[in-house]
């Protein structure tokens, strides 16, 4: 079975995920042939080797001719969508040949960029990669024929790469970690309103992730007098180290945010480290409630959780023990896989069509990305609307992942997005 997968690029979790799904499929010999093609020059060749040292093929900067070859070949093509500008341009204009369709959506879909349910119904099979999606209105009322080829396949990668979880003791007082992306579009925009929230003068919040992007955090921090509450330790290449050295995970991510699997959750929790987070419906789907972790609601909420779980440490240590064998059990890459392997026997079965992605997404870049935009459409319109003049979420203002911004960057030439891009500028 060949199975081409199109992608903008491999990296972060939907790069760990193909990667661990082509080793599994060399050591399990079972039959299928994974080709990678992504459209932009990799930044780190990480799972690019990894791809590679397992027998798989990667094809890095297709071109739409070459596209059409490969899908042509391929008894199963498999997008890896997340509304990147790169993979629209494709859609649109690459005259991509008949196929049997699997996309995978590694977007939640319940903000921006948000899922067309006319795209959840074009494909044989559309794939989200958190149950969480099904909250979307959009998703919520399509049909019984349209939602039987809809399904959820979390995108995990697995822990095999990992070391098994330490043996916790009863650490007084522990040490609080958070371990990811460090913009607010991801972060909790009040987060320091949580630090706040925790009376313990000695608490602190071992911050991981690329320091340069955490210049809002630690100015809000420091406005707030609290910068003493946030210890940055930087990237590290090597995080199953660092989260051998936590006990609680604070991992409090913005209600807007746009993931779903939650890799750097997963793998805190892999190692028993015991997450706190927020009511957002795809950590909801990842944490059971004083099983593997507490979910909150707000700062008090997670005040009480952290008090909770420093004073007693045999509540903890039966957290840890339970998160860590629940996630490697639930998400393992063999998991993963086997879903995946069962949508693809189905959908051979299924003879391969065209498909007209243009009645979806529309003609031009400006189209492309106002598709996705759902609630947040308005603020791109060409009517006078005074909602323009009110700041607007935060995954809005990112320079990449499928912003304005991003769109504009590729597609320079289109007015309507640089004039978009011009207004909505100005309240970055």
């Amino acid at each position: 079975m060949k199975v081409l997968h199109i992608a903008a690029h491999l990296g972060g979790g939907v790069g760990k995920v193909l990667s661990r799904l082509v080793e599994f499929s060399a050591k399990r010999q079972d039959g299928i042939q994974h080709t990678v093609a992504i459209l932009e020059p990799p930044e780190k060749l990480q799972f690019v080797d990894h791809v590679r040292r397992h027998g798989g093929r990667v094809e890095v900067g297709a071109d739409a001719e070459q596209l059409r070859r490969y899908a042509e070949s391929a008894d199963i093509v498999q997008l890896e969508w997340w509304h990147h500008p790169a993979l629209a341009e494709i859609l649109a204009w690459g005259d991509l040949p008949a196929m049997r369709l699997i996309v995978w959506s590694h977007v939640s879909g319940l903000h921006a960029p948000e899922i067309p349910p006319s795209f959840a119904r074009l494909p044989h099979r559309f794939l989200l990669s958190s149950p969480c999606s099904w909250q979307s209105p959009g998703l919520a009322a399509l049909d019984e024929s349209d939602r039987r080829r809809v399904a959820a396949v979390f995108s995990s990668g697995g822990f095999d790469d990992m070391p098994p979880a330490p043996v916790r003791c009863g650490r007084k007082p522990p040490i609080i970690g958070y371990v990811g992306t460090l913009n607010y579009a991801k972060l909790h925009p009040d987060l320091s309103d949580y630090l706040d929230a925790v009376k313990n003068s000695s608490f602190r919040l071992h911050v991981i992730g690329d320091s340069g992007a955490a210049g809002p955090l630690l100015a809000d921090a420091e406005a707030r007098g609290m910068a003493g509450r946030l210890q940055l330790n930087g990237y590290v290449a090597d995080v199953a180290t660092e989260l051998r050295k936590l006990d609680i995970l604070a991992y409090l991510l913005n209600p807007l945010h746009y993931g779903t699997t939650e890799n750097a959750l997963l793998e805190a929790m892999a190692m028993g480290v015991v997450p706190v987070v927020m009511n957002n419906p795809a950590e909801s789907c990842l944490v059971k409630h004083q099983e593997t972790g507490l979910i909150v609601d707000g700062p008090q909420g997670f005040a009480d959780a952290i008090e909770r779980l420093s004073r007693d440490h045999v509540e903890r240590i039966r957290m840890s023990v339970n998160a860590a064998r629940d996630v490697r059990k639930r998400f393992s890459i063999e998991k993963t896989a086997h879903q995946l392997t069962a949508h693809y026997r189905a959908v051979l079965q299924e003879p391969k069509r065209s498909f007209d992605f243009k009645a979806v997404f529309g003609t031009t870049p400006a189209d492309w990305f106002l598709a996705c935009q759902g609630n947040e459409s308005w603020r791109f319109s060409g009517q006078s609307d005074t909602r323009k003049m009110v700041r607007g979420p935060h995954f809005l203002y990112e320079k990449t992942k499928s912003s304005v911004f991003h769109y504009r960057h590729f597609f320079p030439a289109d007015r309507r997005l640089a004039s978009w891009a011009e207004r909505l500028g100005a309240w970055r």
